[in-house]
């Protein structure tokens, strides 16, 4: 499979706003795939944050006063955590919002194609990048079946070596996994 196909499996119209109610708060994450054969780029958070702290997600965070969209938080947050800067352009689509279970937030998800990425340079946010091989890494899905996470139905999990990937993190990359089945990109 080639990022074309991939390409044109997750390319959708982006709206950057959340259907969003005063109770929720507003973020968006980056899904970067790049490279041949497609990886896919994810960060850990380091243990000590006291929100998502160890987990594994996607560039990305919370909506301030000074960003215009969710497309903008995405985008920012990305240059802030990886050190890429990547214009709007290379921005495909966007998948179904997604809601965090135990920080409420509600986080817009963004697809972007990259052919390739450098020089990756971490903030105190991340402790380490994950450049994940795409497919074996889809294929690795799974119900997460561990009662603290499985608060609601759709949980699943993810694994990439040694690390497991859950909650609104495994819950988009399940919609991806879905847009390139759907294009029979497997």
């Amino acid at each position: 499979m080639n990022l074309e196909k991939i390409k044109t499996a997750l390319t959708s119209k982006i709206n950057p706003k959340i259907n969003n109610s005063e109770n929720q708060k507003p973020a968006a994450v980056l899904i970067i795939i790049y490279d041949d054969p497609p990886k896919i780029l994810m960060t850990k958070k380091p243990t000590t944050m006291a929100q998502h702290g160890g987990e594994i997600s996607f560039p990305g965070g919370k909506l301030t006063n000074s960003d215009y969209n969710l497309l903008e938080t995405a985008l920012r947050e990305t240059k802030e955590e990886t050190g890429l800067d990547i214009s709007k352009e290379y921005v495909i689509g966007q998948l179904d919002q997604v809601t965090t279970l135990n920080s409420g937030f509600t986080i817009l998800p963004f697809v972007c194609i990259l052919d390739n990425i450098a020089n990756l340079v971490a903030n105190s946010e991340v402790e380490t990048f994950l450049q994940i091989p795409l497919i074996p890494f889809l294929e690795t899905l799974e119900n997460d079946i561990e009662p603290e996470h499985n608060s609601i139905q759709e949980m699943y999990l993810f694994t990439f070596e040694k690390n497991i990937i859950w909650g609104a993190s495994a819950r988009m990359l399940k919609k991806v996994k879905e847009n390139l089945t759907r294009e029979d990109c497997f």
